[in-house]
């Protein structure tokens, strides 16, 4: 018997529901912003990621899943934004409308050692906005962030917040945090000791309790912004504090990419223990010139759907669907049912029957289970009379109406 893959998970049709929810409250409060869907291909070129993530970034040294054929090497996309700005520009959507503002909603891969919310194959809800640098974006983003936990029924999150300012801040926080670990390499685990020479940013995001100590003891991370970046994050503070949105300000958060810049994000909950991260984004101004394009300000956001799933919610179908559930007893009924069911589905009615010729209390157990609103029962002496016994399971009662008014008596 063949098993799934390690790191992947099957979504059950119960736990289904729930995905859906959280999909359609997307959409709709995208759309209160004025976001608009673009999905991307799952396979992309590897040296898509390669470029805008970063070579020495884990999700390309370790992460990525490969496939290669003879002239090229494809990697199945793990994370969103690189893909939609190379379809942003492939497809010239900085022509059709300077500033763009867009979202997704699809699966992501990343071969790494599964665990409790971090998976091989994940689902991101996620957001882009590219054509403008203005912090007002930055603000809009992160509330419309806020605005999704809520409208999915999450509460006790916290907000983290930090700018990592523009290239040149960067290089000067990188010369001054090589200093600062240079005497301390061998209080680092192996991966931050080969970080502290190629990308030294990145040891502020491992997660090992040990390094995670020596860099709150080095208070690493802070005063490295320039002027127009401080005001600039002045500015996403201010507007962010108008708004009513709690935040902390956490000069050590920097994420996990290379393509960002200025404004970055963290949402964390600490139902999820050590890896405590529902979701997180930040501004990449330099990534849509880095692929060809012009000098664009952007930025963007993503959940992890599992991650989602795992915290108290309120996920769940919208409206309960009021499904009718046919019994038919008897050859004849049976075929009469055919066309009942047909009608009842092309009126927009959710309905369905035994398909297992069933006793009559069996196939009641059955509409039981499946949540039935209305029991339809047809048999013999039903045909004759051209009625239907209709049983509402709420409230226990049960009646004849005509085969014709059924819809009319249904709705």
């Amino acid at each position: 018997m063949f098993k799934r893959i390690p790191g992947t998970k099957d979504i059950l049709p119960q736990e289904a529901l729930s995905w859906q929810a959280a999909e359609a409250i997307a959409r709709k409060i995208f759309s209160v912003y004025n976001y608009q869907e673009i999905r991307t291909p799952v396979i992309e070129e590897a040296a898509l990621f390669n470029r805008t993530l970063g070579q020495s970034t884990e999700i390309v040294q370790k992460q990525m899943f490969l496939i290669h054929n003879q002239e090229d090497t494809y990697a199945l996309r793990p994370e969103g934004t690189a893909a939609i700005v190379r379809s942003y520009l492939e497809n010239n959507l900085e022509k059709v409308n300077g500033f763009s503002k867009l979202y997704y909603i699809g699966p992501m891969f990343r071969l790494e050692r599964p665990q409790k919310g971090r998976l091989r194959q994940f689902h991101h809800i996620g957001a882009e906005a590219i054509g403008s640098g203005e912090a007002s974006v930055d603000i809009e983003v992160i509330r419309l962030a806020e605005q999704l936990l809520r409208s999915f029924g999450i509460s006790g999150y916290k907000i983290k917040l930090n700018s990592l300012g523009c290239p040149k801040d960067k290089q000067a926080l990188s010369a001054g945090l090589k200093k600062i670990f240079q005497g301390k390499l061998n209080q680092l685990c192996a991966d931050c000791r080969v970080r502290a020479e190629n990308n030294v940013l990145r040891i502020l995001d491992c997660k090992n309790p040990e390094c995670r100590k020596v860099v709150q003891e080095s208070a690493a991370g802070a005063g490295c912004l320039c002027a127009d970046c401080q005001a600039h994050f002045e500015t996403v503070k201010s507007g962010l504090d108008n708004l009513g949105i709690s935040f902390q300000v956490d000069p050590q958060l920097v994420r996990g990419l290379d393509y960002y810049n200025r404004t970055v994000f963290e949402i964390t909950h600490s139902d999820l223990g050590s890896q405590d991260a529902i979701g997180a984004g930040g501004r990449y101004n330099n990534l849509v010139s880095e692929l060809g394009g012009p000098e664009l300000g952007a930025i963007g956001f993503a959940f992890g759907v599992e991650r989602l799933m795992l915290v108290p919610n309120t996920l769940a179908p919208s409206e309960t669907k009021k499904l009718v559930y046919l019994i038919t007893l008897g050859e004849a009924a049976k075929s009469a049912g055919l066309k009942i069911l047909d009608r009842l589905r092309s009126a927009g009615i959710p309905a369905d029957t035994d398909h297992l010729n069933r006793s009559l209390k069996a196939a009641m157990r059955s509409a039981n289970d499946a949540g039935a609103a209305f029991v339809l029962i047809l048999g013999d002496d039903e045909l004759k009379k051209n009625v239907i016994a209709v049983k509402d399971m709420v409230n226990s009662t049960q009646k004849e109406t005509t085969i014709e008014n059924l819809i009319k008596e249904l709705k």
